[in-house]
């Protein structure tokens, strides 16, 4: 007896056959052009939108010490979003030395360095540092406000390059040119890098006015080249110019640098001073309200407007006064009398 055929297995055997026609289909064009099959379809690629040779290698490792607040910690972010070229690393312990942020970079395979060093949870430092040759410089972050927290109606796009734009004091002092050329290979994105978009749409501006270098971000507008800020901003405080990385000999010490904890100390001794005074005003109050008189010497012609007062004879009473009645109540005493009155006022008008 014939055994019968399954659906299921119908249909299979039909798909076999129709994954070896499609096969056979695909491998006649590569031995010739049989006559009715159609022209194979030619999927080309577009070139890049840069053609170019990545040759400026600059990577820079943007990380900090432990300690950091979260304000330190979006600040940080936002330059590694604005930075393609950058790089990330976990926080350094605050016993380390500085000197193994050089080991650091080494072992990340960047050149440059941003390091951002917090003491006493309130005063922010930031360090740039050419690695391992080579200068270094410190600065202390003042006025510092993220993207996230501003809110500005800028945008870019993300991994563009930008323009950098610098004051002209930056040319005519000497740690200001140094600090532009640190500025320029730090903060400047290389061109053809992977991770860097082809396109220039905002500018990194460095202004210094009042002894300090204020960072803005803005984007150029296409339509009439004008500049709206998108953010991060802060403020940087020059101290000190190292020749090596992260130390060595002194370059240049800013004469006008104060630091914070004198800062704070002078605001203390301010106010010491405010309270220093309030308590010797009271002290001298005090001292003319305690003072001696002065006695005035008796005029002898006040006597003459003087007018004796009559002499009122003195009354002896020899009888006990009547005592009053106690009353405890006088609205109770009031109302009795009303009624009394208008008892009075019935008789009569009944008469």
């Amino acid at each position: 007896m014939a055994a019968k055929r399954k659906r299921g297995a119908l249909a299979a055997g039909k798909a076999k056959r129709a994954r070896s026609a499609s096969s056979a289909g695909e491998a006649a064009p590569e031995g010739g052009p049989r006559d009715g099959s159609a022209p194979p379809q030619e999927y080309s690629i577009p070139p890049p939108v840069s053609q170019g040779k990545w040759k400026n290698k600059e990577r820079v490792l943007i990380f900090s010490s432990r300690g950091i607040n979260f304000r330190t910690r979006h600040l940080m972010q936002d330059l590694r979003t604005l930075m393609p070229h950058s790089k990330a690393d976990t926080k350094m312990d605050r016993k380390d030395q500085l000197f193994v942020i050089n080991e650091v970079c080494e072992m990340k395979n960047c050149n440059k360095c941003i390091f951002f060093e917090a003491k006493k949870k309130q005063d922010l430092y930031m360090w740039l540092s050419n690695t391992p040759q080579g200068p270094s410089a410190k600065f202390l972050v003042q006025n510092v406000h993220t993207l996230a927290e501003l809110k500005m109606t800028g945008n870019c796009l993300r991994g563009s390059r930008p323009l950098l734009s610098f004051d002209p004091i930056f040319d005519r002092e000497p740690h200001y040119a140094l600090l532009k050329e640190l500025f320029i290979q730090i903060f400047g994105t290389p061109q053809y890098h992977p991770k860097s978009q082809p396109f220039v749409d905002h500018v990194f501006t460095f202004t210094v006015t009042d002894e300090r270098i204020w960072f803005r971000n803005y984007q150029i507008i296409e339509e009439d080249a004008s500049l709206v800020e998108i953010g991060p901003r802060f403020v940087l405080n020059l101290i000190k110019i190292f020749q090596g990385s992260f130390g060595g000999p002194t370059l240049y010490e800013n004469p006008h640098y104060r630091s914070p904890n004198m800062h704070r100390r002078l605001i203390r001794l301010s106010v010491a001073a405010k309270f220093r005074e309030k308590q010797q005003v009271k002290e001298v109050q005090m001292v003319k309200k305690k003072g001696t008189k002065v006695l005035v010497e008796e005029d002898p012609t006040e006597v003459v407007f003087e007018t004796p007062a009559e002499e009122k004879p003195v009354e002896i009473q020899l009888v006990k006064p009547e005592s009053k009645p106690i009353v405890k109540d006088k609205k109770k005493l009031r109302k009795i009398q009303r009624k009394k009155q208008k008892k009075l006022f019935r008789t009569e008008g009944s008469k």
